[in-house]
């Protein structure tokens, strides 16, 4: 019988990509699964592919504790327990530091680690007396910093430094803390800066043998099942993205820097302008702020959808 059998998961970001894809791995290990994101419409499709006894949604923004504890109140009203916490929604923003919107820079910090505390925070009484585990979606960005997405860099290893401290403040009181670290995983968020960048999708393509490379979400869920499964302090997808924490003091050194700068310079220089041509700083499906209509007004006055998840 799988160790996940009849735990109850609780999923930010769920309605897409890698969080949809670890709730079915999830449920077909035998757990039950809580699902999260701003959009009622996707996270319903998850649920009903899933079947309601094993699943359940509730729409919520990660940037507001109220909803995040609302959505610890229906998981105990539905399934009775939060065990596992999977801390999964997260944005990009794209452009350089020079060029970004500050409005979305703002707005990829405000999900990605104020969306991570308030997602704690809010299940951290029920964890505490079920002795779970909690997995913070983190990324190699936080080892490996790339020019042109700085608040995602910042705000993954500001995330993994997160889950370090909570390990330390939480693993006497027998409750096990993990950091999720990936590289390129074909999610919404990837694709869309695929589809928006053309100097993204080069880049990919430029890079020396797995580093480009793109993987599956069904294969990444695979790996987030089984760090739930064994309590993992690290889930590195793929494995060799380990190497890239050990290498952090050579990735950050100044003869990197001075390797990397004539390249850099040349693509900066096309991001910039492509974001310009663009007239965002990011997919179009991010929002500024939630709200009951579904959609607001980006910085550049044009409509923009929705999404939290990685």
């Amino acid at each position: 019988m799988s160790g996940l059998q009849g735990k109850v998961v609780l999923i930010t970001g769920g309605a897409r990509g890698v969080g949809a894809a670890t709730a079915a791995l999830l449920v077909a290990r035998g757990a039950k699964v809580v699902l999260v994101d701003l959009e009622a419409e996707p996270l319903a499709e998850v649920v009903a592919r899933l079947g309601a006894g094993s699943a359940t949604s509730i729409t919520g923004d990660v940037t507001e504790l109220a909803d995040m504890e609302a959505a610890v109140a229906h998981a105990l009203e539905r399934f009775g327990a939060v065990d596992v916490v999977m801390a999964n929604a997260g944005i990009a923003s794209y452009g350089s530091v020079g060029v970004v919107d500050p409005a979305f820079f703002k707005r990829v910090i405000d999900i990605n680690i104020t969306g991570v505390f308030y997602t704690v925070r809010a299940a951290l009484a029920e964890v505490e007396r079920r002795r779970g585990y909690v997995l913070v979606v983190s990324s190699e960005a936080a080892y490996a910093p790339a020019p042109g997405l700085a608040a995602y860099n910042a705000s993954k290893a500001g995330v993994e430094h997160f889950a370090n401290a909570l390990r330390l403040e939480l693993g006497y009181r027998g409750v096990a803390v993990g950091s999720a670290h990936m590289s390129w995983i074909d999610t919404p968020l990837v694709q869309d800066a695929k589809q928006d960048l053309p100097g993204f999708r080069e880049m990919l393509d430029a890079l020396p043998g797995p580093l480009g490379t793109t993987i599956s979400v069904e294969r990444c869920a695979e790996a987030f099942v089984r760090g739930i499964e064994r309590r993992s302090n690290r889930v590195n997808v793929p494995g060799w993205v380990e190497a890239l924490r050990w290498g952090k003091p050579a990735l950050t050194s100044r003869l990197f820097d001075l390797l990397s700068r004539r390249d850099v310079k040349r693509r900066l220089a096309q991001m910039d302008d492509e974001v310009a041509r663009l007239g965002r700083s990011a997919s179009a499906r991010v929002r500024l702020s939630s709200d009951s209509h579904g959609e607001v007004a980006d910085a550049a006055g044009a409509s923009v959808g929705s999404i939290q998840s990685e």
